[in-house]
Parts: C-alpha cells; structure tokens; sequence
C-alpha cells in the first residue's frame, strides 16, 4: 500500500478510510494489469486472446510479445511513471502496447484515432511525454507527419514508435528483446494505470487518472453482471481506448473472463457483419447512431448472425422507440449501460424484465457505488424527480491529474463527483438519464465541448464572438451548430470549417451547422443565453451546413 509520498504528483486519491472500506469489502484485491494477463496465460496459455485481421494471438503469446516489448520500452529508457501518449486504430499491437506499459509501470495516455494536432499536442505537452506510439495511416490520415508536428512543439517527447512503415521514426516491432530483460520494482496495484481523457464540457479534455486497483475492480464486476466466460466472443466495433468497450465489460473484461476478443478496424455493418458470422461473436458494444445502422442493415439478412447473444448501447442515450426494436431486428438481448470514464457505470441486468431494459439506462456495478440526485442548490430531489446525478464510490476518481481548480468546480467537499447528467431514479433504483446540464454536446456518443469549439473559432480573423450549441438529430441525438458574431462582413461557412480542420480539430468536433449572427440573446445577468440559441434552430431551416 502506498503512502502520500509515493503516490504520482496531482493525482487525488481516496481516503485512506475509504480505501481501507473498499478493499476490507474485496473491490480492492491488490492485483494489476500485468498480474491479469501473466495469470490469463498460465490458465488460459493456448487459448485465443486476441483477432486482428490475419493476426490470431494466444494468452501466451500475447503475454510474451508484452513482455518481450516491455523489455524493448525499457531499453529506449521508458521508465515506471513515464507518460506514453498511445494513439492506436483498433489493431492488434494496441493490446500489446499498453500490457507492456503496464507490465513497466509507464503510464498510457489513451488518444483517440480521432484526435488532431489540438488534441495530440496538448496530451503530450501537459503531460510531459516522453513517446507516442500511432499507426502509420488510418482511415487515409497519415499519422506520422501529425507526430513530426507534435515532436516539433514538445520538448520531452524523445520517441515516435510506429506500427508500420515507420517513416522517420522507430518501428514498434524493432523493440521486441528475446528473451525478454527482468525488470524491477513491478508497478503496485494502488498506483496509477493509466490516464483516460473525460468528455468535460470546458475546452481541451482533462485527464483521468485510474488505479490497477479500482479499474479492475470495475472490470471484475462488469464481466460479472454481463455473464462473460471462456466461450466469450466479444467484438471490439468502438475504438479500443474509450472507456466503454475498454472495460464495460469490453476487452479487458473479456481477457478477466478467458474469452476472445475480436477487432473490427470499422464499425460498419460491412466490416462487422462478416466478423461476427466468421468468428461466433456473441456480444458486442455500440452507441446509438451505429445501433441504428445495424438494426436497418440486419433486415437484409446476408450474414449470419444468430451467434450474438448481446448488444450493449451506450455513450448516449437509445430511445425507448430504438431500444424495443433491438430483440426482434438483430434476435438478441439488450443491454443498456450508462457510465463515464471518471468511473460510476450502470447496467441493465439481463434477467431485468424488457420493460425496464427499454426505459432505462441501469443500476450502479457496486453496492459501495453511492448515488444522489439534487437540485441547482445541491438539494435532494424527491423520488422520481429530474436532478443532477452526484456520485462517488470505489471506482470513481476524486479527481482530475494536475487540475486542482476544476476539481473544486467538478467534486464536492465531501467526494462526491459532479456528472453534469440530468437523471431521474426509478423506483427500482434504475436511472433515467434525461439530458445533460454542463455545456457540452453528444453527437453520436462522441463529446464535443462548445467551448474549445468556441476558442478555436475566435482565432480567425473574421470571427467576433462565438457561441456552439446542440442541435437536435434524429440520427446522432445532436449536432453542432456555430453561431457566430462575423468581425466584418461574414466569411463562407467552409472557410470557417476548413481554418478549424487545418488548427488540428478532430472531425467530430468542427460544427455541423454555422450560423452568422449580429448579436447574441443575453440572460438576465448578461450571459450568452444559449437556450435561446437553441430555440432559434428549432424555428429556423437548415442553412451553412458542412
């Protein structure tokens, strides 16, 4: 157990009264990611872990190739504690990657293959990292001039490691040593893990830093609740690093249980479709947009898909008109799951009766998961009212790394984290996820906060003032739209979408829709009304969409 002193500078952690609740009560059972995987390949050695493409991995030898790149990281002079920003499609080498760093105590930033310039060069400058490990292309972008950009900026970022054709930089695969170095002082199940990125609603993500102890715990109980075990055939259709088909129950969850992972570099019903015939996927994981495609593309019947047992949905909420649509489209159960990388996750729980699976979102993973709803005062609503979901428990963080003055706005005195979810309780303990109360925008489960929108788009000259808001989309459950304050006369739409894709924005961040406005609607205390914003599209047609 680590003390005060040991523990990773601004990184807010437990109460020691807390963390002694949560391990005397078994959430907390001292073992880490690299502990995980070595046991899996001693129990499960000639079992399949892992299907990529051509690529079909064993626990054993996936539990070398961690090791033997361990050993690789080491040698470049990657030590316990150092940042690695892994931005990775989902291949393979994202599994091996990542077991490595945990198995060295290194520390993976998790990036999407979304992010851009922005996004890339503020994780590895805040966190002062020492390597960044991409794929050379995905999806026609090319990785590595985005790391020459980066390296360029940041200092500290000594090593660009590529799957694939490395360009200027070192290969992934030149790292392997066989046979594989011993290493010393192996990270402690309280330490750090890893750092997630929240979907926060003010400018660039914030950081999450999670524990051996409390992700695995959430990992556990998630494999648990979803019935996983070694026939397990779980296809990964949402990129690998997000938290939900990370660990909700996701891959890691598989790997807990024995199972198999299945990687699909594309969510699409053409890539997914064939996968799960080829390898008897029985469960998987999606948002709502792409739940709706699959539900419209299954009706043509060219795949076999009877192996699926299970559909997940979450990052956005499935209305309860799509959700009763799911058994009899795709002949399988739903599950509804609603949770944050910050930590609280709900489920549905399969034996729940269809009713309650179609209108809500779930019940917490953890007895210890405590749950209040409160009103604008912090006040608890009565039963079945709509408030703002407060939460904390044994896998949720008490805060964000190196961000002491947004976690004093995000976590109350008393611990617990500020969602800035509006819910409602059932009076079976399920919650009804109504909306969201922090300026943010979920557009297909992907989060978009208005306000690093907003700043990018002040950049430009012609830009006066700038206000992003929501507009409602019957496919995605909300869209982007810009209005914007011109300085001048107004530029076209496109010029002001093509200056925020050359600033880096990741695609699903450049706003849908832009408006050009002489002046915004005030609150009473001379606030941007952005309610009034969004009143106007409701009334206005669709004009300067991208």
């Amino acid at each position: 157990m680590s003390t005060a002193a040991d523990r990773l500078p601004g990184c807010p952690t437990w109460p020691e009264d807390f963390a002694a609740r949560y391990r005397a009560a078994g959430y907390w059972r001292g073992e880490t990611f690299g502990q995980l995987l070595r046991e899996r390949a001693r129990s499960h050695g000639p079992r399949t872990a892992v299907v990529a493409g051509n690529q079909r991995w064993t626990y054993q030898e996936l539990d070398e190739r961690a090791d033997r790149l361990a050993a690789g990281f080491h040698a470049l002079g990657i030590l316990p504690r150092d940042r690695v920003v892994v931005q990775l499609p989902n291949v393979a080498e994202f599994f091996e990657v990542i077991f490595a760093l945990f198995r060295l105590g290194a520390l993976p930033v998790f990036a999407l293959p979304a992010h851009r310039a922005s996004e890339i060069g503020y994780f590895c400058e805040f966190t002062e990292a020492v390597a960044y490990v991409i794929a050379d292309r995905f999806g026609g972008f090319d990785y590595r001039a985005l790391a020459q950009q980066v390296q360029a900026k940041v200092p500290t970022l000594k090593h660009v490691l590529v799957v694939g054709d490395p360009g200027p930089f070192t290969a992934l695969k030149a790292l392997y040593v066989t046979p594989p170095t011993e290493l010393s002082a192996p990270p402690r199940a309280d330490d750090v893990a890893f750092f997630q990125l929240s979907g926060g609603s003010t400018g660039v993500p914030k950081l999450i830093p999670r524990t051996h102890d409390d992700y695995l715990y959430s990992v556990r109980a998630s494999a648990e609740i979803c019935g996983l075990d070694e026939t397990s055939v779980y296809l990964c259709a949402l990129p690998a690093a997000h938290n939900f088909p990370l660990s909700s129950p996701g891959t890691l969850g598989v790997f807990h249980a024995g199972g198999t992972v299945v990687m699909a570099l594309h969510s699409s019903p053409d890539v997914a479709f064939p996968l799960i015939e080829r390898e008897r996927v029985t469960l998987t994981a999606l948002v709502p947009p792409l739940a709706m495609i699959w539900m419209d593309a299954a009706k043509a019947r060219r795949h076999d898909l009877s192996s699926l047992r299970m559909l997940q949905v979450g990052g956005a909420r499935l209305s309860d008109e799509a959700a009763r649509r799911v058994r009899p489209t795709l002949g399988c159960a739903l599950q509804q799951v609603f949770g944050m990388a910050e930590g609280l996750v709900n489920y549905t729980r399969l034996d729940d009766p269809e009713e309650l699976i179609v209108t809500t979102q779930g019940r917490p993973i953890s007895p210890d998961d405590e749950v209040r709803v409160v009103d604008d005062e912090d006040r608890e609503v009565a039963p079945g009212e709509t408030g703002h979901l407060l939460t904390r428990g044994p896998y949720t963080i008490r805060g964000y790394y190196k961000a002491e003055a947004h976690n004093a706005r995000s976590f109350t005195s008393d611990g617990f984290y500020r969602t800035g979810d509006l819910v409602r309780l059932t009076p079976e303990g399920y919650l009804v996820v109504e909306g969201r109360a922090k300026d943010q925008i979920n557009r297909g489960g992907e989060k978009v906060a208005a306000e690093e929108v907003e700043n990018h788009l002040l950049a430009h000259p012609s830009v006066h003032d700038a206000a992003v808001v929501a507009l409602p989309d019957p496919f995605l459950g909300e869209r982007t739209c810009a209005f914007v304050i011109p300085r001048g006369a107004p530029p076209a739409a496109t010029v002001l979408t093509a200056f925020l894709r050359e600033r880096g924005l990741a695609a699903f961040k450049i706003p849908d829709r832009v408006e050009f406005i002489d002046a915004f609607p005030q609150t009473g205390v001379g606030k941007v009304s952005k309610k009034a914003l969004r009143e106007a599209l409701t009334r206005a047609s669709p004009s300067n969409t991208r």
